[in-house]
């Protein structure tokens, strides 16, 4: 089951979705995330535990949201086929961590359907794989334990999701690089990625100002 037509009957899934637009998306993708999270007031960084499995990943996209309940999958491979292009899937799973929620198999639908990345407050499994991989995924951790499909469990797609003290809303921008991952929400997504580009700027001349022989004590009035 493809597009939106196939989720109409599942009452905790929305296929409505606003995106960031595509030049602030453009915009977004040639900053840090460390700069992202300290330009829109210290905002927004998901919990340090989520890494990518290779540090060269770098992810930028709408957030497809998924609240999937503890050892099961089923509403990650659901939300694999509502998601769009360039989305990026963002999945809590409850503390469940024990599981490998995602692995070789999934990496490959997602990146059939083009999506930008996956970011999971829990574990994937065939992470050797994954981390050569072409689909970027951010994770906690790798479980080779497998996970269940129960079709009576209830799950949300493209809810609010609470991850530690971080709420990310369908739409917001996700941005994650080798320092982690920062979730913006998409009405502050303009302002956060402007004043960004305006410090990423004021830093590239602190560091010629440095490279100069100035100390740092000076340049901050330390």
């Amino acid at each position: 089951m493809a597009g939106s037509d196939a989720f109409r009957d599942l009452a905790t899934v929305r296929t409505d979705l606003e995106r960031p637009a595509p030049a602030l998306l453009h915009s977004a993708r040639q900053l840090p995330t460390s700069t992202i999270h300290e330009a829109a007031g210290r905002i927004g960084a998901l919990p340090p535990a989520i890494k990518p499995l290779n540090a060269e990943f770098r992810i930028c996209g709408p957030a497809v949201t998924v609240h999937s309940p503890p050892g099961d999958n089923l509403w990650l491979h659901r939300a694999l086929y509502l998601a769009q292009p360039g989305d990026i899937l963002v999945v809590d799973v409850e503390g469940g961590y024990e599981f490998g929620y995602w692995g070789e198999i999934m990496s490959c639908g997602a990146r059939q359907r083009r999506l930008a990345g996956l970011v999971i407050n829990g574990c994937v499994r065939d992470g050797a794989t994954l981390a050569s991989s072409e689909f970027p995924v951010f994770a906690r951790g790798l479980c080779m334990r497998g996970t269940g499909k129960d079709y009576g469990a209830r799950g949300w797609i493209n809810y609010p999701v609470l991850i530690e003290d971080v709420v990310v809303r369908p739409g917001d921008l996700i941005v994650g690089d080798h320092d982690g991952v920062v979730a913006i929400p998409r009405s502050l997504a303009v302002d956060a990625v402007e004043k960004a580009a305006t410090r990423e700027a004021k830093e590239a001349s602190i560091l010629r100002r440095l490279e100069q022989g100035e100390r740092t004590l000076d340049i901050y009035n330390f």
